[in-house]
Protein backbone atom coordinates (compact mmCIF):
# COMPACT_ATOMS: atom_id res chain seq x y z
CA UNK A 1 0.00 0.00 0.00
CA UNK A 2 1.83 3.58 -0.74
CA UNK A 3 0.62 5.12 1.84
CA UNK A 4 3.41 8.18 1.82
CA UNK A 5 2.75 9.10 -2.09
CA UNK A 6 -1.08 8.61 -1.24
CA UNK A 7 -0.73 11.38 1.67
CA UNK A 8 1.05 13.89 -0.63
CA UNK A 9 -1.83 13.27 -3.15
CA UNK A 10 -4.66 14.33 -0.48
CA UNK A 11 -1.93 17.16 0.65
CA UNK A 12 -1.94 18.83 -2.88
CA UNK A 13 -5.88 18.02 -3.14
CA UNK A 14 -5.85 19.99 -0.34
CA UNK A 15 -4.06 22.83 -1.32
CA UNK A 16 -5.84 23.19 -4.74
CA UNK A 17 -9.29 23.34 -3.02
CA UNK A 18 -8.54 25.74 -0.14
CA UNK A 19 -7.29 28.07 -2.99
CA UNK A 20 -10.71 27.89 -4.68
CA UNK A 21 -12.15 28.60 -0.86
CA UNK A 22 -10.08 31.47 -0.48
CA UNK A 23 -10.83 32.75 -4.10
CA UNK A 24 -14.90 32.59 -2.88
CA UNK A 25 -14.18 33.72 0.18
CA UNK A 26 -12.66 36.98 -1.19
CA UNK A 27 -15.91 37.93 -2.49
CA UNK A 28 -17.15 41.02 -0.23
CA UNK A 29 -20.84 40.21 0.65
CA UNK A 30 -23.70 42.05 -0.24
CA UNK A 31 -25.83 43.42 2.29
CA UNK A 32 -28.51 43.35 -0.19
CA UNK A 33 -31.55 41.60 1.72
CA UNK A 34 -33.37 44.62 3.65
CA UNK A 35 -33.78 46.09 0.22
CA UNK A 36 -36.10 43.12 -0.72
CA UNK A 37 -38.22 43.19 2.42
CA UNK A 38 -41.31 43.90 0.59
CA UNK A 39 -41.11 40.38 -0.71
CA UNK A 40 -41.55 38.81 2.69
CA UNK A 41 -45.13 37.25 3.72
CA UNK A 42 -46.23 37.14 6.88
CA UNK A 43 -48.63 33.69 8.12
CA UNK A 44 -49.89 32.65 11.19
CA UNK A 45 -48.87 28.58 12.20
CA UNK A 46 -48.45 26.24 15.39
CA UNK A 47 -45.16 24.96 16.44
CA UNK A 48 -44.50 21.95 18.61
CA UNK A 49 -41.62 22.47 21.33
CA UNK A 50 -39.96 20.23 24.17
CA UNK A 51 -40.30 22.16 28.01
CA UNK A 52 -37.60 21.46 30.13
CA UNK A 53 -40.55 19.06 31.82
CA UNK A 54 -40.30 17.03 29.21
CA UNK A 55 -43.93 17.97 27.99
CA UNK A 56 -44.63 19.64 24.55
CA UNK A 57 -45.85 22.71 24.33
CA UNK A 58 -47.94 24.13 21.34
CA UNK A 59 -46.57 27.55 20.60
CA UNK A 60 -48.90 30.30 18.28
CA UNK A 61 -46.54 31.44 15.99
CA UNK A 62 -47.58 34.84 13.48
CA UNK A 63 -43.80 34.62 11.12
CA UNK A 64 -42.17 36.29 8.49
CA UNK A 65 -41.70 34.11 5.22
CA UNK A 66 -38.51 35.32 3.35
CA UNK A 67 -38.53 32.59 0.52
CA UNK A 68 -39.07 35.14 -2.09
CA UNK A 69 -37.09 38.24 -0.27
CA UNK A 70 -34.13 35.75 -0.24
CA UNK A 71 -34.40 34.31 -4.38
CA UNK A 72 -34.77 38.09 -5.23
CA UNK A 73 -31.52 38.93 -3.90
CA UNK A 74 -29.41 35.73 -4.88
CA UNK A 75 -31.70 36.82 -8.64
CA UNK A 76 -30.51 40.43 -8.74
CA UNK A 77 -26.88 39.90 -6.81
CA UNK A 78 -26.60 36.35 -7.66
CA UNK A 79 -25.20 36.87 -3.31
CA UNK A 80 -27.49 37.26 -0.56
CA UNK A 81 -26.41 38.31 2.79
CA UNK A 82 -28.45 37.37 5.78
CA UNK A 83 -27.60 39.23 8.65
CA UNK A 84 -28.18 38.45 12.59
CA UNK A 85 -31.41 39.52 14.45
CA UNK A 86 -33.15 38.30 17.08
CA UNK A 87 -35.98 36.52 15.03
CA UNK A 88 -35.40 33.61 12.57
CA UNK A 89 -35.94 33.52 9.09
CA UNK A 90 -38.35 31.33 8.52
CA UNK A 91 -38.76 29.33 5.16
CA UNK A 92 -41.58 27.39 3.69
CA UNK A 93 -39.88 26.08 0.78
CA UNK A 94 -36.33 24.90 -0.37
CA UNK A 95 -33.62 28.27 -1.33
CA UNK A 96 -32.53 27.44 -4.49
CA UNK A 97 -28.96 28.19 -5.65
CA UNK A 98 -28.01 28.46 -9.22
CA UNK A 99 -24.41 27.94 -10.89
CA UNK A 100 -22.06 30.64 -9.44
CA UNK A 101 -24.26 32.10 -6.97
CA UNK A 102 -23.43 32.60 -2.77
CA UNK A 103 -25.82 32.34 0.68
CA UNK A 104 -23.34 34.21 2.98
CA UNK A 105 -24.84 34.35 6.69
CA UNK A 106 -24.04 36.04 9.74
CA UNK A 107 -22.87 33.05 12.18
CA UNK A 108 -26.41 33.74 14.54
CA UNK A 109 -28.69 34.36 11.90
CA UNK A 110 -31.27 31.28 11.85
CA UNK A 111 -33.00 29.91 9.63
CA UNK A 112 -35.85 27.97 10.07
CA UNK A 113 -38.29 25.26 8.05
CA UNK A 114 -41.69 26.37 8.50
CA UNK A 115 -43.23 23.26 10.34
CA UNK A 116 -44.93 20.48 7.98
CA UNK A 117 -42.71 21.73 4.70
CA UNK A 118 -40.69 18.81 4.85
CA UNK A 119 -38.08 19.46 2.92
CA UNK A 120 -34.64 20.48 2.52
CA UNK A 121 -33.96 24.38 3.44
CA UNK A 122 -31.32 24.85 0.57
CA UNK A 123 -30.36 23.32 -2.49
CA UNK A 124 -28.57 23.96 -5.74
CA UNK A 125 -30.94 24.22 -9.14
CA UNK A 126 -30.44 21.40 -11.14
CA UNK A 127 -30.56 18.22 -8.53
CA UNK A 128 -31.52 14.88 -10.16
CA UNK A 129 -32.01 11.75 -9.58
CA UNK A 130 -30.66 7.89 -10.69
CA UNK A 131 -31.44 5.66 -7.85
CA UNK A 132 -32.70 3.03 -10.92
CA UNK A 133 -29.30 2.81 -13.07
CA UNK A 134 -26.35 4.53 -13.07
CA UNK A 135 -25.83 8.18 -13.42
CA UNK A 136 -25.93 8.61 -17.40
CA UNK A 137 -23.22 10.89 -18.72
CA UNK A 138 -23.65 14.02 -19.86
CA UNK A 139 -25.95 15.20 -16.86
CA UNK A 140 -25.11 18.93 -16.32
CA UNK A 141 -23.95 19.93 -13.05
CA UNK A 142 -24.83 22.99 -10.88
CA UNK A 143 -20.98 24.79 -10.18
CA UNK A 144 -19.15 27.32 -7.90
CA UNK A 145 -21.73 27.30 -5.11
CA UNK A 146 -20.98 28.45 -2.00
CA UNK A 147 -23.10 28.46 1.07
CA UNK A 148 -21.40 29.95 4.47
CA UNK A 149 -22.58 30.34 8.19
CA UNK A 150 -25.79 30.48 9.90
CA UNK A 151 -28.05 28.33 12.06
CA UNK A 152 -30.11 25.58 9.68
CA UNK A 153 -32.98 24.02 11.76
CA UNK A 154 -35.83 21.73 10.41
CA UNK A 155 -37.06 22.46 14.36
CA UNK A 156 -37.19 18.82 14.77
CA UNK A 157 -36.62 20.05 18.92
CA UNK A 158 -37.04 16.48 20.09
CA UNK A 159 -40.75 16.42 19.95
CA UNK A 160 -42.75 13.71 18.45
CA UNK A 161 -43.70 13.98 14.38
CA UNK A 162 -40.62 16.34 14.29
CA UNK A 163 -42.89 19.13 13.78
CA UNK A 164 -44.06 17.60 9.84
CA UNK A 165 -40.61 17.88 9.26
CA UNK A 166 -38.85 14.09 8.73
CA UNK A 167 -37.66 14.62 5.24
CA UNK A 168 -35.24 16.56 3.40
CA UNK A 169 -36.49 16.70 0.53
CA UNK A 170 -36.30 18.20 -2.85
CA UNK A 171 -39.42 20.06 -2.93
CA UNK A 172 -42.97 19.83 -1.58
CA UNK A 173 -44.24 18.50 -5.24
CA UNK A 174 -42.56 15.39 -7.08
CA UNK A 175 -39.07 15.37 -4.86
CA UNK A 176 -36.08 13.86 -6.39
CA UNK A 177 -35.62 9.90 -4.94
CA UNK A 178 -33.99 9.48 -1.93
CA UNK A 179 -33.20 13.46 -0.93
CA UNK A 180 -32.28 14.48 2.92
CA UNK A 181 -30.51 16.65 3.29
CA UNK A 182 -31.13 20.34 5.61
CA UNK A 183 -28.01 21.36 2.91
CA UNK A 184 -28.70 19.85 0.04
CA UNK A 185 -26.49 19.14 -2.81
CA UNK A 186 -26.52 16.88 -5.63
CA UNK A 187 -25.43 17.00 -9.30
CA UNK A 188 -22.58 19.42 -8.42
CA UNK A 189 -19.04 20.42 -9.19
CA UNK A 190 -16.81 22.95 -7.46
CA UNK A 191 -19.03 23.83 -4.12
CA UNK A 192 -18.60 24.75 -0.61
CA UNK A 193 -19.95 24.77 2.43
CA UNK A 194 -18.62 26.75 5.01
CA UNK A 195 -19.10 27.13 9.11
CA UNK A 196 -22.58 26.21 8.98
CA UNK A 197 -24.52 24.59 12.39
CA UNK A 198 -27.10 22.42 11.80
CA UNK A 199 -29.81 21.95 15.15
CA UNK A 200 -32.57 19.62 15.67
CA UNK A 201 -33.04 18.22 12.59
CA UNK A 202 -33.93 15.19 11.08
CA UNK A 203 -32.27 15.01 7.92
CA UNK A 204 -28.70 14.91 7.05
CA UNK A 205 -27.42 17.80 7.92
CA UNK A 206 -25.45 18.35 4.56
CA UNK A 207 -25.99 15.85 1.83
CA UNK A 208 -23.70 15.85 -0.88
CA UNK A 209 -24.12 12.88 -3.96
CA UNK A 210 -22.51 12.86 -7.34
CA UNK A 211 -20.20 15.47 -6.58
CA UNK A 212 -16.99 16.74 -7.55
CA UNK A 213 -14.40 19.10 -5.99
CA UNK A 214 -15.89 20.32 -2.92
CA UNK A 215 -15.22 21.39 0.52
CA UNK A 216 -17.61 21.06 4.13
CA UNK A 217 -15.26 22.60 6.42
CA UNK A 218 -16.91 24.01 9.43
CA UNK A 219 -20.52 21.61 10.83
CA UNK A 220 -21.35 22.47 13.79
CA UNK A 221 -23.64 19.65 14.78
CA UNK A 222 -26.57 20.68 17.61
CA UNK A 223 -28.79 18.03 19.24
CA UNK A 224 -28.75 16.75 15.67
CA UNK A 225 -30.89 13.49 14.58
CA UNK A 226 -29.34 12.07 11.75
CA UNK A 227 -26.14 11.95 10.03
CA UNK A 228 -23.70 15.44 10.12
CA UNK A 229 -22.06 15.33 6.35
CA UNK A 230 -23.21 12.66 4.18
CA UNK A 231 -22.13 11.98 0.92
CA UNK A 232 -23.54 9.68 -1.88
CA UNK A 233 -21.53 8.11 -4.62
CA UNK A 234 -20.28 9.10 -7.53
CA UNK A 235 -18.30 11.63 -5.90
CA UNK A 236 -14.76 12.40 -5.70
CA UNK A 237 -11.94 15.26 -4.86
CA UNK A 238 -13.39 16.40 -1.95
CA UNK A 239 -12.36 17.43 1.69
CA UNK A 240 -14.60 17.05 5.21
CA UNK A 241 -13.11 18.68 7.92
CA UNK A 242 -13.70 20.42 11.47
CA UNK A 243 -17.22 18.40 11.60
CA UNK A 244 -18.17 18.29 15.58
CA UNK A 245 -21.15 18.65 18.16
CA UNK A 246 -24.10 16.17 19.09
CA UNK A 247 -24.81 13.56 16.69
CA UNK A 248 -27.65 10.83 16.87
CA UNK A 249 -26.21 9.28 13.97
CA UNK A 250 -23.42 9.33 11.92
CA UNK A 251 -21.29 12.90 11.76
CA UNK A 252 -19.39 11.64 8.38
CA UNK A 253 -20.78 8.90 6.21
CA UNK A 254 -19.92 7.78 2.94
CA UNK A 255 -22.46 5.79 1.13
CA UNK A 256 -21.11 4.58 -2.74
CA UNK A 257 -24.07 1.99 -1.75
CA UNK A 258 -26.86 3.35 0.67
CA UNK A 259 -30.87 2.01 1.22
CA UNK A 260 -32.79 3.27 -1.13
CA UNK A 261 -34.94 5.54 0.57
CA UNK A 262 -31.86 7.66 1.53
CA UNK A 263 -29.86 7.56 -1.62
CA UNK A 264 -30.26 9.60 -4.55
CA UNK A 265 -27.14 7.96 -7.24
CA UNK A 266 -24.75 5.29 -6.55
CA UNK A 267 -21.65 4.92 -7.47
CA UNK A 268 -18.20 4.74 -6.40
CA UNK A 269 -16.59 7.41 -3.90
CA UNK A 270 -12.89 8.20 -4.44
CA UNK A 271 -10.17 10.49 -3.27
CA UNK A 272 -11.49 11.93 -0.03
CA UNK A 273 -9.53 13.56 2.86
CA UNK A 274 -11.79 13.32 6.48
CA UNK A 275 -10.18 15.19 9.15
CA UNK A 276 -10.51 17.31 12.51
CA UNK A 277 -13.64 14.97 13.57
CA UNK A 278 -14.57 15.29 17.10
CA UNK A 279 -17.07 13.25 18.95
CA UNK A 280 -19.40 14.92 21.75
CA UNK A 281 -17.74 14.23 25.89
CA UNK A 282 -18.53 11.19 27.29
CA UNK A 283 -20.93 12.71 29.55
CA UNK A 284 -23.39 13.71 26.30
CA UNK A 285 -26.03 11.60 23.97
CA UNK A 286 -24.26 11.19 20.79
CA UNK A 287 -23.66 8.06 17.94
CA UNK A 288 -20.10 9.77 17.01
CA UNK A 289 -19.62 6.89 14.48
CA UNK A 290 -17.49 7.32 10.88
CA UNK A 291 -19.28 4.99 7.81
CA UNK A 292 -17.52 3.76 4.60
CA UNK A 293 -20.48 1.52 2.98
CA UNK A 294 -19.78 0.12 -0.11
CA UNK A 295 -21.50 -1.91 -2.15
CA UNK A 296 -22.89 -3.69 -5.15
CA UNK A 297 -26.36 -2.09 -6.75
CA UNK A 298 -28.44 -4.75 -8.41
CA UNK A 299 -30.94 -2.58 -10.49
CA UNK A 300 -34.14 -3.46 -11.50
CA UNK A 301 -33.22 -5.29 -14.63
CA UNK A 302 -30.60 -7.52 -13.70
CA UNK A 303 -27.54 -5.13 -14.41
CA UNK A 304 -25.08 -4.44 -11.33
CA UNK A 305 -22.96 -1.45 -10.38
CA UNK A 306 -19.82 -1.54 -8.42
CA UNK A 307 -19.67 0.93 -5.72
CA UNK A 308 -16.28 0.80 -4.29
CA UNK A 309 -14.81 2.96 -1.98
CA UNK A 310 -10.96 3.79 -2.43
CA UNK A 311 -8.17 6.26 -1.61
CA UNK A 312 -9.56 8.19 1.37
CA UNK A 313 -8.37 9.99 4.52
CA UNK A 314 -9.16 10.21 7.69
CA UNK A 315 -6.81 12.11 10.37
CA UNK A 316 -7.03 13.48 13.65
CA UNK A 317 -10.17 11.90 14.54
CA UNK A 318 -11.15 12.58 18.23
CA UNK A 319 -13.49 10.22 20.22
CA UNK A 320 -15.35 8.77 17.59
CA UNK A 321 -16.70 5.82 18.79
CA UNK A 322 -16.74 3.23 16.16
CA UNK A 323 -15.86 3.25 12.54
CA UNK A 324 -18.29 1.36 10.48
CA UNK A 325 -16.69 -0.39 7.79
CA UNK A 326 -19.20 -2.86 6.86
CA UNK A 327 -22.14 -4.08 4.84
CA UNK A 328 -25.70 -3.50 6.25
CA UNK A 329 -29.27 -4.12 4.46
CA UNK A 330 -31.73 -2.19 4.36
CA UNK A 331 -33.53 -2.42 7.79
CA UNK A 332 -37.08 -0.11 7.12
CA UNK A 333 -37.20 -1.36 3.33
CA UNK A 334 -37.00 -5.38 4.58
CA UNK A 335 -33.32 -6.85 3.70
CA UNK A 336 -34.38 -8.77 0.83
CA UNK A 337 -36.27 -5.82 -0.98
CA UNK A 338 -32.81 -3.74 -0.93
CA UNK A 339 -29.87 -5.33 -0.22
CA UNK A 340 -26.41 -5.18 -1.91
CA UNK A 341 -25.48 -8.01 -4.36
CA UNK A 342 -22.66 -9.13 -2.40
CA UNK A 343 -20.35 -6.99 0.04
CA UNK A 344 -18.50 -4.22 -1.33
CA UNK A 345 -14.65 -3.31 -1.59
CA UNK A 346 -12.83 -0.86 0.36
CA UNK A 347 -9.43 -0.18 -1.28
CA UNK A 348 -6.03 2.71 -0.19
CA UNK A 349 -7.87 3.61 3.32
CA UNK A 350 -5.79 5.47 5.69
CA UNK A 351 -6.85 6.09 9.13
CA UNK A 352 -3.72 9.02 10.82
CA UNK A 353 -3.48 10.29 13.93
CA UNK A 354 -6.66 8.80 16.18
CA UNK A 355 -7.27 9.80 19.69
CA UNK A 356 -9.55 8.01 22.18
CA UNK A 357 -10.43 9.33 25.78
CA UNK A 358 -13.01 6.47 25.96
CA UNK A 359 -13.23 2.70 23.95
CA UNK A 360 -13.73 3.20 20.05
CA UNK A 361 -13.64 0.25 17.89
CA UNK A 362 -12.72 -0.01 14.18
CA UNK A 363 -15.34 -2.93 12.80
CA UNK A 364 -14.38 -4.10 9.47
CA UNK A 365 -16.67 -6.37 7.22
CA UNK A 366 -16.09 -5.73 3.85
CA UNK A 367 -13.71 -6.77 1.13
CA UNK A 368 -10.38 -4.47 1.90
CA UNK A 369 -7.68 -4.49 -0.12
CA UNK A 370 -4.94 -1.69 1.76
CA UNK A 371 -5.91 -0.82 5.25
CA UNK A 372 -3.22 1.58 7.46
CA UNK A 373 -4.01 2.52 10.92
CA UNK A 374 -1.18 4.73 12.60
CA UNK A 375 -0.73 7.17 15.53
CA UNK A 376 -3.34 6.11 17.50
CA UNK A 377 -3.07 7.38 21.26
CA UNK A 378 -5.75 5.63 23.68
CA UNK A 379 -5.86 7.76 26.84
CA UNK A 380 -8.21 5.89 29.10
CA UNK A 381 -8.35 2.87 31.68
CA UNK A 382 -8.19 -0.38 28.69
CA UNK A 383 -10.77 -3.17 29.52
CA UNK A 384 -8.71 -6.41 29.54
CA UNK A 385 -10.77 -7.46 26.60
CA UNK A 386 -10.30 -4.38 24.42
CA UNK A 387 -9.70 -4.51 20.71
CA UNK A 388 -9.56 -1.70 18.65
CA UNK A 389 -10.09 -3.50 15.42
CA UNK A 390 -12.73 -6.35 14.84
CA UNK A 391 -12.45 -8.02 11.35
CA UNK A 392 -14.87 -10.42 10.48
CA UNK A 393 -18.64 -10.76 9.35
CA UNK A 394 -20.62 -9.22 11.91
CA UNK A 395 -24.39 -10.64 13.23
CA UNK A 396 -27.14 -8.58 15.11
CA UNK A 397 -30.47 -9.04 15.78
CA UNK A 398 -32.84 -6.43 15.86
CA UNK A 399 -35.89 -7.59 17.85
CA UNK A 400 -39.63 -6.19 16.20
CA UNK A 401 -41.95 -6.86 19.03
CA UNK A 402 -42.03 -10.48 20.92
CA UNK A 403 -42.74 -12.75 18.32
CA UNK A 404 -39.27 -13.95 17.08
CA UNK A 405 -40.44 -14.96 13.83
CA UNK A 406 -40.54 -10.89 12.91
CA UNK A 407 -36.72 -10.74 14.41
CA UNK A 408 -34.34 -9.18 11.88
CA UNK A 409 -30.38 -9.78 11.13
CA UNK A 410 -28.91 -6.72 10.95
CA UNK A 411 -26.16 -7.07 8.68
CA UNK A 412 -24.73 -10.30 6.41
CA UNK A 413 -22.98 -12.72 8.56
CA UNK A 414 -23.21 -15.88 6.04
CA UNK A 415 -20.84 -13.72 3.53
CA UNK A 416 -16.81 -14.35 4.06
CA UNK A 417 -14.67 -10.98 4.76
CA UNK A 418 -11.26 -10.74 3.18
CA UNK A 419 -8.77 -8.04 4.68
CA UNK A 420 -5.50 -7.90 2.49
CA UNK A 421 -2.62 -5.77 3.46
CA UNK A 422 -3.40 -4.40 6.74
CA UNK A 423 -1.25 -2.26 9.11
CA UNK A 424 -1.83 -1.21 12.56
CA UNK A 425 1.42 0.49 13.61
CA UNK A 426 2.58 3.28 16.22
CA UNK A 427 -0.62 3.05 19.10
CA UNK A 428 0.50 4.27 22.40
CA UNK A 429 -1.45 4.65 25.81
CA UNK A 430 -1.43 7.63 27.62
CA UNK A 431 1.66 8.48 25.31
CA UNK A 432 3.63 4.99 25.71
CA UNK A 433 4.53 3.45 23.11
CA UNK A 434 3.17 -0.28 22.72
CA UNK A 435 5.31 -2.73 20.47
CA UNK A 436 2.75 -5.58 20.11
CA UNK A 437 0.41 -3.33 18.77
CA UNK A 438 -1.80 -5.92 16.01
CA UNK A 439 -1.17 -9.24 18.54
CA UNK A 440 -2.86 -6.99 21.37
CA UNK A 441 -5.55 -5.23 19.75
CA UNK A 442 -7.03 -6.81 16.65
CA UNK A 443 -9.74 -9.41 16.73
CA UNK A 444 -9.87 -12.00 13.75
CA UNK A 445 -12.94 -13.61 14.36
CA UNK A 446 -15.52 -16.04 11.93
CA UNK A 447 -19.21 -16.16 12.30
CA UNK A 448 -20.55 -19.38 13.90
CA UNK A 449 -24.40 -20.52 13.72
CA UNK A 450 -26.07 -20.16 17.33
CA UNK A 451 -27.98 -23.35 18.09
CA UNK A 452 -30.10 -21.72 20.68
CA UNK A 453 -31.65 -18.97 18.59
CA UNK A 454 -33.96 -17.39 19.12
CA UNK A 455 -33.80 -18.57 22.77
CA UNK A 456 -30.40 -16.38 22.76
CA UNK A 457 -29.57 -14.01 20.41
CA UNK A 458 -27.90 -13.02 17.63
CA UNK A 459 -28.38 -15.87 15.05
CA UNK A 460 -24.84 -15.53 13.99
CA UNK A 461 -23.89 -17.47 10.85
CA UNK A 462 -21.37 -18.93 8.63
CA UNK A 463 -19.09 -16.46 7.46
CA UNK A 464 -15.13 -16.76 7.55
CA UNK A 465 -12.97 -13.63 8.44
CA UNK A 466 -9.70 -14.03 6.36
CA UNK A 467 -6.45 -11.37 6.82
CA UNK A 468 -4.17 -11.97 4.04
CA UNK A 469 -1.05 -10.19 3.41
Amino acid sequence: MHIRPLAFLFFSIVLVLAGFCGDVAGAVPVENLEAFRSFVRTESWSENWREADGKVQVREVRGELWNDAIQAALLKDGTVHIPARAEPYCLDAPIILKSGQSLLADATAELRLKPGTNTCLVRNEHVVGFNDRPVPAGVEPDTDIRIEGGIWTTLANGVPGANGNLRGASAKQNPVAGTHGVILLHNVRKVTVQNVTVRQSKPFGVHLGNAQDFVVDGVRLDRHERDGVHVDGPSGNGVIRNVSGDSHDDPVALTAWDWVNYIVTYGPIHHITIEHITGVPVSQHGTDAIRLLPGVKRFADGSTLDCDIHDIVLRDITDIREFKFYDQPNLEKGRDQDASAGLGKLRNILLQRLHFTRPGVIQIAAEVDGLRVEEVNLNFTLPPTFKLVEIGPMSATYRLGKDPAHWVELFSPDLDVTVRNFHLVKVSIDGQPVADAEARFVAVKDQQLNLDYPHTSPRGGTGKAKVLP
